[in-house]
């Protein structure tokens, strides 16, 4: 066997063609066997962890795109320039990765299309969603497709592409406004099924503003599991420029969790829901709230502030955390809440290891890029371009 051959056989490798593998059975008994087979839902619990996390956790968690983009090419901070290509990789990735698992919970992929193109509901809000993911899984193509086309030496359609950048920023903040709110908006409809302490007519501005600082946590977060592992693709400038990004971010997301706890607090008082606070349903939203939100927007303010990197990534952690266990909260834990426990939605095994691989097959697909196209330095031809 080839000394190439053998770095293959690492345990994440064998670990990542075990989960692949196993991903594959159940892809092919749902779309065989039908929901039923590999899913608990049923008609009381019609969205599950394919949407609680496939879906909402990640759509917020890919926001890294629009927030870092949008840092770097409309306020002009050319600083963060060396985060915007992992940014917008991790996003378009996320996003693919949404559209990909969409199509398990829609049963019939040949008509995801239809929404869009076949028969558009223009008063829904899964049709603005739909119609926004489309869009902004787009807008993400094209914003990483120069890392590809120089790649591949194609420098015409790369420079073509490059010249359209401050346009595409525009679109996906706008596009982002949109979905990562609608999102929120879904569950509006839907006041007596949420326990009161997740449900608000806010539900719209709490998933778009936690959708900041979990974009940048989430840039941070990445950036730390990426750093030691393909510290030899960084160029000296990515290097240099690594502790600048993780300090002001954290800024950003100080100020954008404290935010979004001031929005919750809102949400509470706006139905005056503070007597929940007292029973268990309480202990759990406090948890939530003043432990993943609250604790680590203090804690991204003194890493700041004593440039405490460490401590920053410890932040950044546990708002990844927080904001899918809000996600989860809205869609799945606190959703049919009244229910007696036996009627209570779990997501059954099968559920859980699809997730599993599709997040799999996005880390596969990440390391294959990465490793190959210019995403953590710049090309030798196109240094200084930007």
């Amino acid at each position: 066997m080839s000394t190439e051959n053998k770095s293959l056989i690492t345990p994440a490798n064998i670990i990542t063609v075990i989960i692949l593998a196993m991903g594959l059975v159940i892809t092919f008994l749902r779309f065989t066997k039908g929901l039923g087979t590999v899913t608990n839902l049923d008609q009381n619990n019609p969205w599950g962890i394919w949407i609680g996390f496939d879906l909402l956790c990640g759509v917020a968690l890919a926001a890294g795109g629009y927030t870092t983009s949008t840092a770097c090419y409309i306020f002009g901070l050319k600083k963060y320039h060396s985060a915007v290509r992992p940014a917008i990789l991790t996003a378009f990735l996320g996003y693919a990765l949404v559209v990909f698992a969409l199509h398990y919970d829609v049963g019939r992929p040949y008509r995801l299309v239809y929404p869009i193109f076949v028969q558009p509901g223009t008063t829904s809000f899964l049709y603005e969603v739909g119609l926004c993911v489309f869009l902004y899984v787009t807008v993400l193509a094209i914003e990483f497709s120069p890392a590809m086309f120089e790649w591949l030496g194609m420098k015409n359609l790369r420079d073509k592409i490059t010249k359209l950048t401050i346009a595409l920023t525009v679109m996906g903040v706008v596009l982002s406004t949109l979905h990562q709110s609608s999102l929120g908006a879904l569950y509006i409809a839907v006041p007596s099924k949420i326990h009161p302490l997740w449900y608000s007519p806010y539900l719209a501005i709490l998933f778009f503003v936690s959708s900041i600082p979990a974009g940048l946590s989430m840039v941070i977060f990445e950036g730390t599991l990426a750093h030691k592992p393909w510290h030899h693709m960084m160029d000296q400038t990515h290097k240099d420029e690594h502790d600048g990004v993780i300090l002001g971010f954290a800024r950003g997301a100080s100020i954008s969790l404290a935010a979004y706890f001031c929005v919750k607090l809102v949400a509470v008082a706006y139905d005056n829901n503070w007597h929940y606070l007292a029973t268990g349903w309480g202990a759990w939203w406090l948890l939530e709230v003043l432990g993943f939100v609250a604790l680590p927007s203090l804690l991204y303010a003194i890493g700041s502030r004593e440039k405490n990197i460490p401590l920053i990534k410890w932040a950044a952690a546990m708002t990844v955390v927080g904001i899918i266990l809000n996600r989860l909260n809205v869609s799945v834990v606190a959703f049919n809440w009244q229910l007696p426990a036996s009627q209570r939605y779990f997501p059954s095994f099968m559920e859980i290891m699809l997730s599993i691989f599709v997040v799999t097959v996005g880390v596969t697909v990440y390391r294959f890029i990465v490793s190959r196209m210019p995403i953590f330095f710049e090309h030798p031809d196109y240094k200084d371009a930007h």
